[in-house]
């Protein structure tokens, strides 16, 4: 039985096919902008421009910022001038610049040669902050209201203005400079005395933030105060644009994405898997591989330096990939959990010998455990002897501490020399964790059994 998606994609398909397109475009205006852009995304390239034009205009400017870039440069190329600016004149600001930041350097001057001189200025003044800044996802459509308006005149001026604003769901209160006073929300507006004036009801404790702060930080405080929208501000803290909840989001899961990404050693690349290249992901994998690779041949010298031990003791070498697994995974364990403690601000590097500390107990708990199930399978099932029990329980329940303290260690002591925390994570860890399980292995057998 077909999944109803499939269903309705076929029927698509069949009235495109019938050219049957009034009703086509009444079935499309009843759909969402993010699902007509999925379905786009499933169709032949080739019927993306009629499907489109068959769009109401502000339909049409709203699935195009759902689309993927490579659709949307479809799209562009193929619009004529004035379509282009309809869509362009439709968009709201930030949505423009994402699609400008996403586009090769010929599409940008076409989009940009068709937006009108305000609209144009606008963009290029976000497009010079800082990539990876809240002035770069920042929109500068919102109501802006006066402190000495009544209620009754904030209400007409947000049904005056409103309807171009990105929301009207929180305004912002501001002097003649544009210094921000407060702000308060349409929900206040609507229940207050129509004759008192905004500055008795607009709330004073305004949390913002400059223009310069990091977009991954703006996320973090959507998710703490549950924002709609957050005011951006200069140095001089003139109100310059609002983040909005849409934007945070976004970012949200471009960050968790790229962290993602590092954790497992591969250089973030910001497209969809399907649509990236062989040649890309080879690029973005090899050389954290390469660095990988040679890092681990540490092991194979720790190995080569005691082969004598190893030939006097054969059955040693049997419960090396035990201890190194073993270790490995304590460690990613405590990285994993440090590094979203990191990333949620829960933790900072004052915090160090805090996580430090539980971590050291946990992993006497865990050593513990791991070591005297491992004791008991050597000596029932493995039939070694006593003494190399010991050492292989010995050498595990140390391994396991030393790789909890470095799990939960190196990403705090990365981020405070302004290393990604996420990049100290499985593969580095396991490495270092492998060559520290050996030596203890090895120096513990020396100790032991007189090797």
């Amino acid at each position: 039985m077909k999944e109803p998606a499939v269903l309705f994609r076929e029927t698509l398909v069949s009235l495109l096919e019938e050219k049957k397109y009034p009703t086509l475009r009444d079935v499309l205006v009843t759909l969402n902008p993010a699902d007509i852009a999925a379905l786009f995304e499933e169709l032949p390239a080739d019927r993306l421009p009629l499907l489109f034009r068959l769009l109401p205009k502000e339909l049409a400017a709203e699935t195009f910022v759902e689309m993927e870039p490579d659709e949307q440069e479809l799209l562009i190329r193929g619009f004529s001038d004035n379509e282009l600016k309809e869509v362009i004149d439709e968009l709201y600001l930030d949505d423009a610049v994402d699609i400008v930041e996403e586009m090769p350097a010929n599409v940008v001057k076409r989009i940009l040669r068709s937006a009108d001189p305000d609209t144009r200025k606008m963009i290029n003044e976000i497009l010079k902050y800082p990539e990876d800044s809240a002035g770069s996802i920042m929109t500068i459509e919102y109501v802006r209201l006066r402190r000495q308006f009544t209620v009754e005149q904030a209400i007409k001026h947000i049904r005056r203005t409103g309807i171009d604003k990105e929301t009207i769901y929180t305004c912002y209160v501001t002097d003649d400079n544009r210094r921000l006073l407060g702000f308060v929300s349409v929900k206040t507006l609507l229940l207050s005395d129509e004759e008192a004036s905004i500055e008795d009801v607009m709330e004073t404790n305004v949390i913002y933030v400059y223009t310069t702060e990091d977009r991954e930080t703006v996320a973090n405080l959507f998710h703490k105060y549950n924002f709609i929208a957050l005011p951006v501000v200069d140095e001089e803290q003139r109100l310059v644009g609002i983040v909005t909840v849409d934007d945070a989001l976004d970012v949200m899961q471009e960050e968790y994405t790229e962290d993602i990404e590092k954790m497992a050693a591969i250089t973030p690349s910001g497209k969809p898997y399907l649509k990236t290249s062989v040649f890309a992901l080879w690029k973005a994998r090899i050389p954290w591989l390469l660095l990988l690779m040679i890092s681990a041949t540490f092991t194979g010298m720790i190995i080569t330096a005691f082969e004598q031990a190893l030939a006097a003791q054969v059955t040693l070498a049997a419960f090396i990939p035990m201890l190194m697994d073993t270790g490995g995974n304590c460690g990613s364990q405590s990285s994993a959990t440090v590094i979203r403690g990191l990333s949620l601000d829960e933790i900072e590097f004052s915090d160090l010998l805090r996580v430090q500390w539980k971590e050291i107990r946990v992993a006497v708990l865990c050593g513990v455990t791991l070591a005297a199930a491992s004791f008991a399978k050597l000596l029932l099932f493995d039939k070694v002897t006593l003494a190399v029990a010991l050492v292989v329980c010995v050498t595990l329940a140390v391994t396991v501490l030393c790789a909890k303290v470095v799990g939960c260690t190196l990403p705090i002591l990365s981020m405070k020399v302004g290393f990604d925390p996420a990049v100290m994570s499985s593969p580095f860890i396991t490495t270092i964790v492998d060559a520290i399980s050996l030596m203890l292995y090895f120096s513990v057998a020396t100790a032991v059994l007189g090797l």
